[in-house]
């Protein structure tokens, strides 16, 4: 079978950790499955400003386009906060993103039984289950809107979206959603803002291609508090960047730990980029507390990208037994207490 090349961006704060975690499951997964996996190790975030000047080198990127998954620890920290805002180690990430076209970001969040103690909701709330596939729109809105100082002092930020930007991810949404539960919520702020008004004009044209498919809207702020009260009643939450953005972290603490989401960002790029939902969390770098299952879980997404399945089902399968087996990293509470380099180490034992 052909060499898969993955570029690890292993990146800034506890990225190396769990990234190493991820990895040694990959070699793992390739020794089971008789499969060759070739490791590409590349800067961008704050160590690329560090090695290079700017957060995301021209040799970064064009690994990246050329790879076959592109796995991502995390960036940023305050080490670079006197960094001017356009090499901030972030604009590595947005940039990397637009460089690949990555313009649809999937984060599922799932409840592990033996987890439900750590989450902040009730036992009869979490009784009727957690399986949220949030879907957001990457490479538009806020984050990439036009953006500046006035000569009086205010700042601005400015939310575009253009139908065919709505109508992509839409698409992806409602696909995903024929393959789960067949229930899309379309998340927006059409009450107020012109370009919620678009964005749900286009998502209902988009439903009509997808009769079996359940449409319902809900204003952001709505399901914020929606998420908390039932999140059983969501399978697919479609979402333009910012509010995708606040949402999945929010659901991240349902499930107990943001430790344990993972992301994949697909687009026009052949490899799609892989990484988990949290942040660099320098405060509890090289300290060996950090917890590497959202990376993990991250390369299964890329595994399921390269069309490994049974790998990846292996992958998920030995995160469940260990967690299953009372083990846990601090953020996840009770059990036997493990550090990130022994979790990493546990889950490619089951493999």
């Amino acid at each position: 079978m052909s060499k898969k090349n993955i570029v690890v961006l292993a990146g800034d704060g506890i990225g190396p950790e769990i990234t190493d975690a991820a990895v040694g499951v990959l070699r793992a997964v390739g020794k089971k499955f008789g499969r060759e996996f070739a490791f590409d190790y590349k800067d961008m975030g704050g160590c690329a400003i560090d090695k290079f000047g700017v957060p995301l080198p021209e040799a970064t990127v064009a690994a990246c386009k050329a790879a076959d998954g592109v796995l991502l620890g995390a960036v940023g920290g305050p080490k670079w906060d006197s960094q001017p805002a356009e090499n901030r180690p972030e604009k590595g990430l947005l940039g990397i993103r637009a460089a690949m076209g990555l313009y649809a970001n999937l984060r599922p969040a799932v409840i592990y039984p033996e987890l439900a103690s750590a989450s902040p909701l009730k036992s009869e709330v979490l009784s009727r289950g957690v399986d949220v596939m949030v879907v957001r729109e990457l490479i538009g809105g806020i984050y990439f809107g036009p953006r500046g100082t006035t000569a009086d002092g205010a700042a601005y930020d400015t939310e575009i979206y253009s139908e065919s930007e709505v109508r992509r991810i839409a698409e992806v949404a409602f696909d995903l959603a024929m393959t789960r539960r067949k229930k899309v919520t379309s998340v927006d702020k059409a009450n107020v803002l012109l370009s919620s008004r678009l964005w749900r004009k286009v998502v209902v044209e988009v439903a009509e291609k997808y009769p079996a498919v359940e449409l319902n809207h809900m204003y952001v702020d709505n399901a914020a508090m929606q998420l908390v009260k039932d999140p059983s009643q969501f399978d697919v939450l479609l979402c333009p960047n910012m509010f995708g953005d606040i949402l999945s972290d929010e659901a991240s603490q349902i499930t107990g730990s943001i430790g344990m989401l993972p992301s994949s960002s697909l687009g026009t790029c052949k490899a799609g980029l892989f990484e988990p939902i949290h942040g660099s969390a320098p405060d509890i770098a090289g300290r060996d507390i950090a917890n590497p299952i959202a990376t993990v879980l991250a390369a299964a997404m890329m595994l399921d990208n390269m069309d490994m399945h049974a790998e990846a089902r292996a992958v998920e399968n030995a995160v469940g037994s260990v967690i299953a087996s009372g083990y846990r990293t601090p953020d996840m509470g009770e059990g036997k207490r493990v550090g990130c380099r022994k979790m990493g180490e546990l889950i490619a034992e089951n493999i």
